[in-house]
């Protein structure tokens, strides 16, 4: 399967195209923002879990990278609030529920094999009065992980990479310019092509989430 797969591309996914598709496991849902394989993929999804919805024990072999955007996802090492960003490493196995239902931001199999790094961070509403910032989440062979933190009216804007890079709203409304001007609401994503940089003006206080992403080899 492969879903936007074309990293030379500028794509986009909004939250009125979202088209949540079951997964096997009953109770779970997903929007597939790309993708590469079929079930052992590379990918990157909106998923949705049910109240009481879980998997079996499951290892992640080439990682995954998640940020709880609403409700409240759980394993065995904890519980994860909404805004809370976690790196499970190549190899790590958990075994994921939601008692009370959650939305996530997840991404599969895009770590470098020799990222080792487990963490479990809090992201928090703060937005700065002015301007905006950045906050790193994480850093490894060319892969950054960001929160943008804007006020109103900031203008933000990223040099361009020789890495593709996405963005997902998390709070706040912003709009980005392409062919057209594009007025973009929490869980709208879009990934630019590398080579691209990445300008946006943010309409109200907002927390972005911002990924520059080689490609590592861990194709499904």
């Amino acid at each position: 399967m492969r879903i936007r797969s074309d990293f030379d591309q500028i794509v986009h996914v909004t939250p009125d195209q979202h088209a949540w598709t079951p997964s096997p496991l009953p109770g779970v849902a997903r929007v597939m923002l790309d993708r590469i394989g079929g079930e052992r993929a590379v990918a990157t999804s909106l998923v949705r879990y049910a109240a009481g919805a879980g998997y079996s024990p499951h290892e992640h072999g080439a990682g995954e990278e998640f940020i709880v955007l609403d409700g409240e996802f759980a394993d065995e090492q904890g519980r994860y609030p909404p805004l809370t960003y976690v790196r499970n490493p190549p190899g790590s196995v958990h075994r994921p529920y939601s008692d009370p239902g959650c939305t996530l931001f997840v991404k599969l199999r895009q770590f470098h094999p020799d990222d080792q790094r487990h963490c479990v961070l809090p992201i928090g509403e703060r937005c700065p009065a002015d301007g905006w910032q950045t906050e790193r989440l994480h850093e490894h062979r060319g892969e950054q992980a960001v929160i943008v933190r804007a006020a109103a009216r900031a203008n933000v804007h990223l040099r361009a990479s020789h890495y593709c890079r996405e963005l997902l709203v998390l709070r706040g409304l912003i709009t980005w310019q392409t062919e057209q001007t594009r007025t973009l609401a929490p869980q709208s994503w879009f990934r630019l092509a590398p080579g691209h940089p990445l300008r946006v003006v943010c309409l109200e206080p907002s927390l972005l989430f911002v990924k520059t992403r080689p490609h590592f080899d861990n194709e499904a």
